[in-house]
């Protein structure tokens, strides 16, 4: 897929442009992400970006290894005093290449995941490099780490409508493959894009809509 971070740099310098047609209001719209509002996804994104192995371990350390007291207390970090601020601490980590300990395709399925997170309250349609699309889903798949995908398909037949792309056997599950993958990672709203006998099963396991 060339370089992954060029790809990835790409795809924050989209959202950001997509962010700053936001109104204040649009910045406080809760997110996919059980939770969080689109400014903390956004700060989440940025704190991602700015993090690498020691200093993100030393922050989980402080917050008492307890992951989500860590997520948050990086994410009020980044908000900054005002919705602007945000957006120009997420505009000005475009080009990182700094992150937490893990796989690089990890990186990239935060930004197109987490993007999606974004966009779709919202109701901003963007379209992402199948390829990148496909490396990302590719690697939930077989994943438990943090969110439980590979979990989350257990059982089930999942087959995309717009690419070449098929996994597990099971109950099937038809539909778009962002779709697939934002289902995978736990999002039930992407559910009404899917479509065979597995929806049900792979909605119960999701966050609720």
């Amino acid at each position: 897929m060339g370089d992954i971070w060029t790809t990835i740099a790409a795809e924050r310098g989209a959202l950001a442009d997509h962010l700053a047609t936001l109104t204040p209001k649009q910045w406080d719209t809760p997110s996919l992400c059980a939770g969080w509002t689109v400014r903390d996804v956004v700060a989440h994104l940025s704190a991602t970006a700015a993090l690498n192995p020691a200093t993100f371990f030393v922050a989980l350390a402080r917050a008492g290894f307890d992951f989500g007291k860590f997520a948050d207390g990086q994410i009020v970090k980044r908000r900054g005093p005002d919705a602007a601020a945000t957006l120009n601490q997420f505009r000005s980590l475009q080009q990182s290449t700094s992150a937490p300990p893990g796989p690089k395709t990890s990186w990239l399925g935060e930004v197109i995941v987490h993007g999606e997170d974004v966009r779709r309250p919202l109701g901003i349609s963007h379209s992402y490099p199948p390829d990148a699309v496909r490396q990302v889903i590719d690697f939930y798949k077989g994943s438990n780490m943090l969110i439980g995908s590979k979990s989350r398909i257990s059982g089930l037949a999942l087959q995309a409508t717009d690419q070449d792309w098929r996994h597990g056997q099971g109950a099937e599950v038809n539909g778009p493959l962002l779709s697939l993958l934002l289902a995978m990672t736990g999002r039930g709203a992407a559910c009404a894009d899917l479509t065979g006998p597995g929806v049900p099963t792979l909605r119960s396991r999701c966050t609720p809509d």
